[in-house]
């Protein structure tokens, strides 16, 4: 029995759910032309898909652009603090794992302030879905360089060019033992939403790092990919089984070379069988692929790992279960007059 039911709450028939069911009356004010547009859209229209009443579903985001989420969807949701979100959601998802509990960040709310709370809940893999707005810039406060802007970047921050290397996001999630790890595109619609659905899926934390286009402080930060033109050629599609080739004409493909490194091969001059086969549930090839970036390669789209491991919140209440059936102490009270005590005169 979920908590609906034990509240004596009918929850609704997920069947009949559309993404109007999901808009809320909120005037959404994002800048004209933000990626985080497109990003709302794609969520609303998969919700319905998962089959999930509407009530279940609670979006929390930090501080930021895409931390004005929350207000903009019509279900239960929390606008926290910065940085703090995966402190909030794993709080959440520990005293009710029946709701399906989605986090919304960006790249410096989850990756500067928050770095040390995003590392902890990905390795203790709580049944959350991560969303990571990545536009390689502070939108919000007006423009200054960001945890995953490249070197060299003049902002009103670093006016002379950021000395900071960059966070690779996929990179630390895979390093922090994330359970499935993606990348999609505020512009693909049709990717993030095949993406969304992946995540939603799997048991246990999942983080999709979504590339989104701030066209007032970092205009074209991804244009290769964000223009249809020019993507076949920089954008590397990721399906679980399929070899990794990618361009217009399917003329590139992805090998690996004498020092094990993935580089990039003309398909008609390499044997079939060197051809890198993706598998998404290969850790090593994960974090090669995490490495793939420009100018040396193209980007990878979609799952680069996904793996199966027990879920913090479902052994947290195990042990709690244990613990009460154990006839050990129950309560405030009995905790506090348990193991040693004294009395101060």
């Amino acid at each position: 029995m979920n908590w609906l039911e034990q509240q004596g709450i009918q929850p609704t028939d997920p069947s009949g759910q559309t993404a109007k069911d999901f808009k809320t009356d909120q005037d959404v004010r994002w800048c004209p032309g933000c990626g985080d547009y497109s990003i709302l859209a794609q969520v609303q229209r998969v919700l319905p898909s998962l089959g999930i009443p509407k009530e279940n579903y609670v979006f929390i985001s930090g501080i930021g652009c895409s931390s004005r989420f929350p207000y903009y969807m019509d279900t239960y949701g929390l606008h926290s603090i910065h940085g703090r979100a995966p402190a909030l959601v794993t709080g959440l998802k520990a005293v009710r794992p029946d709701l399906s509990v989605w986090m919304i960040t960006g790249d410096g709310d989850a990756l500067s302030i928050g770095g040390n709370h995003l590392i902890h809940i990905l390795r203790r893999n709580v049944d959350v879905n991560i969303l990571l707005f990545n536009n390689r810039i502070y939108g919000l406060t007006k423009g200054q360089y960001s945890p995953t802007s490249e070197e060299g970047k003049k902002t009103k921050s670093s006016p002379m060019g950021s000395l900071d290397h960059p966070f690779n996001p996929l990179a630390l999630a895979l390093a922090a033992d994330g359970t499935f790890v993606a990348r999609t595109l505020d512009v693909d619609p049709k990717h993030m939403q095949e993406t969304l659905k992946a995540a939603a899926a799997h048991k246990g934390t999942s983080l999709v790092e979504i590339y989104q286009n701030c066209n007032i402080f970092n205009d074209g930060a991804f244009a290769p990919l964000s223009d249809r033109r020019t993507r076949p050629d920089h954008a590397l599609t990721l399906t679980h089984g399929q070899p990794l080739i990618f361009g217009k004409e399917r003329q590139h493909c992805v090998v690996m070379d004498s020092q094990f490194n993935l580089v990039v091969a003309n398909t008609a001059e390499v044997d079939e069988a060197q051809i890198i086969v993706h598998d998404q549930h290969n850790i090593t090839l994960a974090q090669m692929l995490a490495r793939l970036t420009p100018p040396s390669g193209p980007t990878p789209m979609g799952v680069l790992y996904q793996t199966e491991r027990p879920c913090y919140e479902d052994q947290l209440n195990a042990q709690v279960e244990a613990a009460q059936s154990g006839g050990k102490a129950t309560g405030v009270q009995s905790l506090l007059e348990s193991g040693y005590t004294w009395t101060v005169d």
